[in-house]
């Protein structure tokens, strides 16, 4: 059996007229003329056979069926808002987490998100500082966006980016910075060197490289994180070593100087996710990144 209802306008019309306490202000809200407001009460009273409103003052008041009629409008609204703002919530996706150490995050990441948005407008990222390292289950995230070297976890299903390259950087303030830039790779055997507890074979694996004693190097101050170590090198406190890309703005300012360039370290860029994630945004993601990198394959 059919119950048959209001029209929704007239309704609507209603309910905005009884909670302002004015057919004027009711108008402006709905964005209406006054007198369309007064024809949708009027409508609903015909249909009832019973006042709504009955004047007070310069305003209105609900009558007593007014009353009611106000108040299931209104939880009737407010309840359809509540749907609706549910639903459109729903229809979108959620955004991709990302998760990437924190130097990674501030030297290289942030600087293309500009670029990431025009590359992928469909693309929502929240993006966490990792700064621990990752656990093998990613816990609350989608993706892991890392330097990273074999073998990694079993777990994980791997998007190859492009090869890692590390080399020493050292600044103009160097206070041996004229000899240096023009010294053999060897001549960094006489030098405390800058290092980070994260990448402790950064260094021996520069000096094996370039056929140099991996154990020869002298530790200078060690720091925590890559960017309180290359701010260190910046201020020509001390030479460093850190990954290409992460650089890179600081050589073409000329912040930095890499005398004696980058070399491969068996290590990867690499877009991590769980074995059985599906997500087209990660492919696409890891694309993008490739392309930035330089890379080539998956």
């Amino acid at each position: 059996m059919s119950r048959p209802l209001p029209p929704l306008n007239a309704l609507r019309a209603f309910e905005a007229a009884a909670r302002l306490g004015s057919i004027s202000r009711a108008a402006d809200e709905l964005h209406v003329t006054h007198g369309a407001v007064s024809r949708h009460i009027r409508t609903l009273e015909e249909a009832l056979g019973a006042p709504l409103f009955e004047r007070e003052g310069r305003g209105i008041a609900p009558t007593a069926a007014g009353l009611r009629l106000r108040e299931a409008a209104g939880d009737a609204f407010t309840t359809l808002q509540t749907a609706w703002a549910g639903l459109r919530r729903d229809g979108r996706p959620a955004a991709l987490v990302l998760g990437c150490p924190g130097s990674l995050l501030a030297r290289w990441v942030i600087p293309r998100l500009e670029r990431l948005a025009v590359a992928l407008p469909e693309l929502k990222l929240h993006l966490s500082a990792q700064e621990s390292g990752f656990d093998a289950a990613l816990p609350g995230l989608d993706a892991a966006l890392l330097l990273g070297e074999s073998p990694l976890p079993s777990e994980w299903q791997i998007h190859v980016l492009g090869p890692e390259r590390i080399g020493p950087v050292l600044s103009p303030r160097h206070p041996r910075y004229a000899a240096l830039r023009e010294a053999p790779p060897a001549a960094l055997l006489e030098q405390p060197l800058l290092h980070t507890a994260s990448r402790p074979q950064a260094w021996p694996r520069w000096f094996a490289a370039h056929s140099l004693a991996p154990d020869a190097w002298r530790p200078g101050t060690g720091f925590d994180h890559l960017t309180y170590l290359l701010e260190a090198a910046a201020a020509g406190l001390g030479v460093a070593i850190a990954p290409q890309e992460l650089v890179q703005a600081d050589l073409d300012s000329g912040r930095l100087i890499a005398p004696w360039g980058f070399a491969a370290t068996g290590g990867e860029w690499a877009l991590c996710t769980l074995r059985g994630n599906d997500d087209p945004r990660i492919r696409a993601l890891a694309g993008w990144l490739r392309h930035e990198l330089g890379g080539s394959g998956d």
